[in-house]
């Protein structure tokens, strides 16, 4: 159905700014997401104003998002919906700019440090030896169900404390968020998740009243402090809003992105098994190909910036995963070479809202790679796979059959 509002070109936006692409609907994208995205660099100027979806700028080039983010004062983060959606909600601390944001962002931030994440690597190994070796015997499964989902929606889970029994929920509740593209679904879906956080909230506060120890992370945001003061309640869960979309659903659609292009490189794969060495090398050039997560800017005032005029309330999406397919910042871009040596991106973007939880997806990331190719060995797509995208704000492959040989 087609969903999308085509308005006619505001004044400000000369002719030769205009590119008609629709980040939902592009026709190329049924065929090859990234690349989809990607021809924007031959085609489209590096700044381009498109009529879709309500009307909003798109940005591709590496160095001109890297300003963008950087600049809250110009650009800010208080609205994330394309089109525009009257009373989105609020995800905190993505939709906060400066000072406000570092509020928040210094009360979570202590639990995805370097030193927390560390902590769980050997719970996370475990885990996906686990996970991996509920497939191994069966020689196919699909990745984005029974791997990919499972491994970091879990371990997610498990660091907020939410009851395990409800991942399907949950799952279904992130993707139907990401799905929803009228005003209507998506305020639907959030209430739907609001009222799930509340009486998760509402258990936890019972816990701790009675005593319980405050080991998970939802626990110990009842008791953390922004400015000296508790966090309201509806900026908890505003900030739990965000860690529930960010937690349920990015680093599954990470997986399987790279996942996918492994199944078509044999050569690559045998490297993996024989020089363990090259993983790490593996994610980092996956995570530069692979970008999943798009993030739009709202214009605060008149401007010229990037040599563009922008007016108060234009909407801008900086395309974060183009930049690593920028000719300007990595050779050959469109390669999967894990012996370049030097690489750029913006994946996890940059600046104040530089994602919190980049430590611990890499670790995920290098953890269930490494676990996968230790178990399975050879693989393969399954005959007549083809692709099946959700393309937007938060990028998926929707299933991945894999197939392998068994040791039976």
């Amino acid at each position: 159905m087609e969903t999308t509002l085509k308005p006619k070109v505001p004044d400000h936006v000369p002719a030769e700014l205009v590119h008609d692409f629709d980040i939902y609907n592009d026709e190329q994208i049924k065929r090859d997401l990234h690349a989809a995205y990607a021809r924007l660099h031959r085609e489209a100027p590096p700044v381009f104003y498109t009529p879709a979806n309500g009307g909003h700028w798109l940005i591709t080039r590496h160095d001109l998002m890297s300003e963008v983010v950087r600049d809250f004062e110009t650009f800010s983060a208080r609205e994330s919906q394309i089109p525009r959606v009257e009373n989105a909600p609020l995800l905190i601390p993505l939709n906060l700019d400066p000072p406000e944001h570092t509020w928040y962002r210094q009360a979570v931030a202590p639990f995805f440090g370097p030193r927390s994440v560390a902590a769980r690597e050997a719970e996370l190994r475990d885990f996906a030896r686990e996970v991996v070796g509920k497939v191994a015997a069966k020689g196919s499964c699909d990745f984005v169900r029974d791997v990919a989902a499972p491994f970091p929606v879990t371990v997610f889970m498990r660091m907020m404390g939410f009851p395990p029994e409800r991942f399907d929920d949950f799952r279904a509740l992130a993707d139907r968020f990401f799905n929803a593209r009228e005003p209507q679904e998506i305020g639907a879906v959030s209430q739907a998740i609001i009222g799930e956080l509340m009486g998760l909230i509402e258990v936890k506060r019972a816990q701790a009243a009675a005593g319980g120890e405050k080991v998970d992370l939802l626990s110990q945001l009842l008791d953390a402090k922004i400015n000296g003061g508790p966090i309201q309640a509806d900026k908890l869960i505003a900030l739990c809003f965000l860690l529930f979309l960010g937690g349920l659903d990015t680093v599954t659609n990470a997986l399987s992105f790279a996942i996918r292009y492994l199944a078509g490189d044999k050569p690559l794969q045998k490297r993996l098994r024989e020089d363990p060495d090259a993983l790490m090398p593996f994610v980092e050039e996956a995570i530069r190909l692979y970008g999943v997560v798009n993030t739009p800017r709202l214009v605060t005032h008149d401007c010229e910036k990037l040599g563009v005029k922008f007016r108060a309330g234009d909407m801008v999406l900086c395309l974060l995963p183009m930049a690593g397919w920028d000719a300007m910042k990595n050779d050959s871009p469109e390669k999967f070479d894990i012996d370049r040596k030097a690489r750029s991106y913006l994946t996890f973007s940059t600046g104040p809202h530089l994602c919190l939880g980049h430590f611990l997806a890499r670790l995920e990331l290098r953890i269930l790679y490494a676990e996968w190719i230790r178990q399975i060995g050879e693989f393969s797509l399954a005959d007549g796979y083809l692709p099946s995208y959700r393309a937007g704000m938060v990028m998926s492959l929707e299933s991945l059959p894999l197939t392998w040989k068994t040791a039976g």
